[in-house]
């Protein structure tokens, strides 16, 4: 049935949105010159799809691209449209194509070196409402004064209900597992780009679960992963970015699975090698 498929289905580059070589990055990116030569694009049609690479690949200028052209809310100190590392994510974003089962207005997009910064966004909007009550308070009288300090009580309890008290003061890892907590919903879409960065082996366990959950309940996932962990997901499509376009790979002969279980076999060969 059509309510059981991904939400997206593929995306490809229109070539004569593109800019003609030496425009500069990210139009010069051998995955992006590749993908637009590409006829069929990129599939995406199974619940999880990753990403998988070498930094400086690509993997992640897609994400961003994707994200900006998607419209998806980002978990991060500013939003796609004003963040101005996302730049060049914006003027790739013109260029893609997407075909849909079904659209969701529902998930986000989070790279993990701005969720610190999200953290404290959310510290800074609560400590805001905090002194807009204390304000309040000392201006306003009666009836007035009751239902507008009512009114930031209110705001202030919806976040610290929703995201916890002090997210910026937990650990990298614990945040980050409250934050997937709070804000996966059943049909969303997420672009979540190396959301293993700050999470041990038990904790990346632990995203999996949430994953499988919220798969379960409709939702459609695209990951940018170095972890072996993750990309075990049952019924995963996994891309390799080498330099070309993005080549399917089994998790078997993914780079990052080789090279964990051989240095896991014989860790004192990889040292001597060193």
């Amino acid at each position: 049935m059509l309510k059981n498929r991904p939400h997206l289905r593929s995306l490809s580059l229109v070539p004569e949105r593109l800019p003609a070589l030496g425009a500069g990055f990210p139009f010069d990116v051998p995955v992006v010159r590749a993908l637009a030569a590409s006829e069929g694009g990129l599939a995406l049609d199974v619940p999880v799809t990753f990403f998988v690479g070498e930094n400086g690949s690509g993997k992640s200028t897609l994400m961003e691209a994707m994200a900006v052209a998607l419209g998806k809310v980002a978990i991060g100190a500013d939003d796609v449209e004003r963040d101005v590392t996302l730049a060049p994510a914006r003027a790739l974003a013109e260029a893609m194509r997407f075909v849909w089962n079904k659209k969701t207005a529902r998930g986000f997009f989070l790279r993990a070196e701005d969720f610190f910064g999200y953290a404290k966004r959310l510290g800074a909007m609560s400590s805001e409402l905090k002194e807009l009550e204390e304000d309040y308070e000392r201006t306003l009288e009666g009836l007035g004064r009751q239902l507008a300090t009512g009114l930031v009580r209110g705001q202030r309890a919806a976040l610290d209900q929703r995201y916890g008290k002090g997210l910026d003061r937990r650990s990298h890892g614990e945040s980050f597992l409250d934050l997937f907590q709070a804000r996966f919903v059943p049909e969303g879409l997420y672009l979540l780009d190396e959301p293993e960065a700050p999470l041990s082996p038990t904790r990346q366990l632990s995203l999996l679960a949430m994953i499988k959950d919220m798969v379960g309940r409709g939702a459609q996932f695209i990951i940018a992963t170095h972890a072996p962990l993750l990309m075990a997901y049952p019924g995963a499509r996994i891309y390799a970015f080498e330099g070309g376009a993005p080549r399917l790979v089994p998790f078997d002969e993914v780079e990052h699975v080789e090279v964990t279980r051989a240095f896991l076999r014989d860790p004192e060969q990889f040292f001597r090698k060193l």
